[in-house]
């Protein structure tokens, strides 16, 4: 394999692996340590260079996270009032130093690629995205994306752009950012009337001084492939190419995939794989070839780690057989019954050989697209689709 791009940073070391809540919690240990395993079997490796991520520096989670919900983390008691000790997010011990460095390793990322050191940098460990200012959520202690988020701003970032494809809602990025016109969050995601979190629907646009700057795109339950990759290739370039940031961050959370036992979209691997391409194209054409790739949510090990190979692939600029087969013993390796045999999905090469991204506008827009372009394009000098 070649690339046209020159070496990409990955951020990487045991202790980013260690993010769980438990074996038996969906958030499980092994998903990041699993995928670069995999990615060093495929070859990636090679065009990466690696870093750990450093020892966090409080004061860049303070810049986001309020002081007394980092003085809750910090007592190792339950506080259910601001999401720690709840069943869903247990009191772990050491969890909350994990966290900050996740934090502190997306941080790393986007500081090598605005100070462009790197054209292009991937934390797999990041991309916890449902933490809020003051309270724990969604399995998501600290809110990695928003931090690094904030470093750009006070380093004279002025267009910030922040893509999620994970299928929950993004939406602690989005409530951080929501009035600040200098960073635009686009979320596409099943719709909260189904899943947690329970926001993120399409006429949700941003704040007073904001307004356009927040774009969600709430889709069905059951969405494929088809349907999800013309949601993605119909809303996303389309603002790029007027916002024009200088960087991107993205979130590449696997619990789209079919198998995924936490979300009700039928993705596969080969799917999200031809989007993230797509996204690897937009960074060069429309956000100054600077991109910041992050990992997100996932609860199949199987569908996690090839979903996230194919993310290293993107940024590394290569393509992957999706007929290539997988390790042996990978069964064991990922406790997963019939996991893949290749790394790509069965039947999905022919489902995307009717995907025809030029058919975006000549074809009727699926619903939660049309709301997503009349409640948004407007603010952007764009004709909403048209159903």
């Amino acid at each position: 394999m070649t690339s046209p791009h020159p070496r990409s940073l990955l951020v990487y070391d045991e202790k980013l692996t260690n993010y769980s809540y438990g074996d038996t919690h969906p958030m499980g240990p092994d998903r990041v340590r699993l995928s670069v395993e995999l990615g060093d079997y495929f070859g990636l490796l090679d065009y990466f260079d690696l870093e750990t991520a450093p020892e966090a520096d409080p004061q860049l989670i303070a810049s986001v996270h309020e002081e007394e919900y980092l003085q809750a983390l910090a007592s190792g008691q339950a506080h259910p009032d601001k999401g720690i000790g709840t069943q869903d997010q247990p009191v772990v011990p050491h969890l909350p130093e994990i966290a900050a460095h996740v934090v502190s390793g997306t941080v790393t990322a986007a500081q090598a690629v605005w100070n462009g050191r790197y054209n292009r940098a991937i934390n797999l460990a990041g991309g916890l995205h449902h933490a809020g200012a003051g309270a724990q959520s969604g399995f998501c202690m600290l809110n990695d994306a928003a931090v690094a988020i904030q470093w750009l701003l006070d380093h004279g970032a002025t267009r910030i752009a922040y893509l999620d494809l994970d299928a929950h809602h993004g939406d602690g990025v989005e409530q951080i950012f929501w009035n600040d016109p200098r960073v635009l969050t686009i979320s596409i995601h099943e719709s909260g009337l189904y899943l947690f979190p329970g926001t993120g629907f399409g006429g949700d646009i941003g704040g007073p001084d904001a307004l356009g700057t927040a774009i969600n795109v709430a889709l069905e339950p059951e969405t494929q492939d088809l349907d999800w990759l013309y949601s993605v290739h119909g809303i996303v370039p389309p603002i790029l190419q007027k916002f024009r940031p200088q960087i991107l961050i993205t979130q590449h959370g696997a619990d789209g995939h079919l198998n995924d036992p936490l979300t009700h979209l039928q993705l596969s691997v080969d799917a999200m794989a031809k989007s993230y391409r797509s996204v690897s194209r937009w960074v060069d054409r429309f956000c100054g070839g600077k991109w910041v790739a992050l990992g997100g949510g996932g609860y199949n090990r199987d569908s996690v780690a090839r979903t996230w190979v194919q993310v290293m692939a993107a940024v590394a600029g290569v393509k992957l057989d999706p007929l290539a087969t997988m390790p042996t013993h990978w069964a064991e390796r990922t406790m997963t019954n019939n996991p893949s045999a290749t790394l790509g999905d069965i039947g999905a090469l022919n489902v995307l050989k009717e995907y025809h991204p030029e058919r975006v506008l000549s074809d009727t827009p699926t619903a939660p697209v049309l709301t997503t372009s009349k409640a948004v394009f407007p603010y952007w000098g764009l004709e909403p689709y048209r159903g």
